[in-house]
């Protein structure tokens, strides 16, 4: 694609990055076949397409935005399946969070989208508001038809029917390995992980330090930042960004890390781009470090995990495997979950079009539920049309989302595996709480 930007324009380095990119693509449309807003609303400005369009007009003619672009551009659910798709390998990612920090910059939104995005960015990367937050929305969950928008009502539904108590193991200290130490990691137990679903952490605890890893939640450590990232809010972004940094940076330099473990991988995304994201920052070089060793827990199970290691498929289960969108697509991890459930002895069916999103995506089933929920209605219909016991997936939001309606339960792939070998079944496929159970503490 031929651009246009000035040479004063190109020594901005996000300008000079998105010139890359643009000039990357050649209009192709192979991306539109794979889009979800695409096959549901069949506009071309709701394509990767029709959107790079929009954001090249906007930065080149160095405008504001107006009401148009920004409408397409908040319709994007950046789950990246143009990336997998595109021949030409156009960084989709770089440039949509580019025109999103431009837009929050440039752009005076409506008085209610500014309230409701201000109060997502200031509760929702907050363990203990978020909670305070989930209690108020079960409160108030019965008087959701009676809001006027169809975004409050989309956060009164959100809520779970029950709020796990706290997991101390989410607190900074060391877990022991149990037998020799193979590796020392550090765990990012996350933000809205930690209000929604304890369990999910706790099995990754169990798990890794039954395989043998000296397992560290760091001090200092929290949200990764994605959730204010993809809505434009940079400065708020980095800033927890940086927190993170610096506390596994000390670890590194302290003990040593040979991975930074995450099993949310919409976060996993993000902190693999910090390198990118800091790059002309003074914390670069730490931040590429951070980016250098940040790995989804399914990259590092396969390096510990053996058929040997099973003790026996604890029950003859068919596991629908949901590949979470900022898996498959942001991180480009397309087989290793599946090949772990079935190194555990499950047997795992995929639904059809797998690389559709789920309509989760960070914040977005709450901002656009309209498009959210048509994408979780198709994503349940295809993994129920497999007749399966459970569905596990890797990524919190992909789990609440097609929980609130799926009929049968939905699990963290780490929870089977930790079944697998030895832990507690996921609690929920029990209905009960595996709490603490079997975690060995180090300090």
């Amino acid at each position: 694609m031929q651009t246009t930007f000035t040479p004063e324009q190109l020594t901005d380095p996000a300008i000079a990055r998105s010139n890359e990119i643009l000039r990357a693509c050649v209009h192709c449309g192979f991306c539109t076949a794979t889009c979800p807003t695409y096959q549901v609303l069949g506009d071309e400005l709701d394509s990767p397409r029709g959107r790079i369009y929009l954001i090249k007009d906007m930065l080149e003619n160095n405008r504001d935005p107006d009401a148009k672009t920004v409408k397409h551009i908040d319709r994007c659910l950046s789950c990246l399946a143009c990336m997998s798709t595109c021949p030409s390998g156009v960084h989709y990612m770089h440039l949509v969070d580019h025109a999103r920090e431009y837009i929050e910059e440039r752009y005076k939104r409506p008085f209610t989208d500014r309230a409701l995005r201000w109060i997502l960015a200031r509760i929702l990367p907050y363990p203990t508001r978020f909670r305070l937050a989930l209690l108020g929305a079960k409160i108030g969950r019965p008087f959701a038809r009676l809001m006027p928008d169809a975004r409050l009502r989309a956060m009164l539904e959100m809520a779970p029917k029950t709020i796990p108590p706290v997991s101390r193991n989410d607190d900074p200290q060391s877990f022991a390995p149990q037998g020799p130490r193979r590796k020392r990691v550090a765990l990012m137990t996350g933000c809205a992980q930690k209000a929604l679903n304890t369990d999910i952490n706790d099995a990754t605890i169990r798990l890794l330090t039954r395989l043998g890893c000296e397992v560290v939640v760091a001090e200092g450590a929290g949200c990764c930042g994605a959730l204010t990232h993809h809505m434009g809010k940079t400065g708020e972004s980095h800033g927890t960004a940086a927190k993170n940094i610096r506390a596994w940076t000390a670890e590194m330099d302290a003990g040593g890390l040979d991975a930074i473990v995450i099993n949310t991988s919409g976060c996993g995304t993000t902190v693999k781009d910090y390198g990118h994201m800091f790059r002309n920052a003074p914390l670069a070089k730490d931040a590429a470090r951070v980016s250098g060793i940040a790995r989804d827990v399914s990259e590092v199970l396969m390096d510990l995990l053996d058929e040997g290691q099973v003790q026996a498929p604890p029950e003859e289960l068919t596991v629908a495997y949901h590949a979470a969108c900022s898996l498959q697509h942001g991180q480009q991890i397309k087989t290793f979950p599946k090949d772990l459930l079935k190194r555990a002895g499950f047997t795992v069916v995929e639904p059809a079009d797998p690389h559709l999103c789920c309509g989760s995506a960070g914040t977005y089933n709450l901002m656009q539920p309209e498009i959210s929920g048509q994408l979780k209605e198709r994503k349940i219909k295809t993994l129920e049309a497999k007749n399966p016991d459970v569905i596990a997936a890797g990524n919190i939001g992909c789990m609440m989302q097609i929980g609130s309606g799926a009929s049968v339960p939905i699990v963290h792939t780490v929870e089977l595996l930790d079944w697998a070998t030895g832990g507690p079944k996921p609690p929920a496929m029990t209905g009960g709480n595996a709490h603490n159970q079997g975690v060995p503490r180090l300090r």
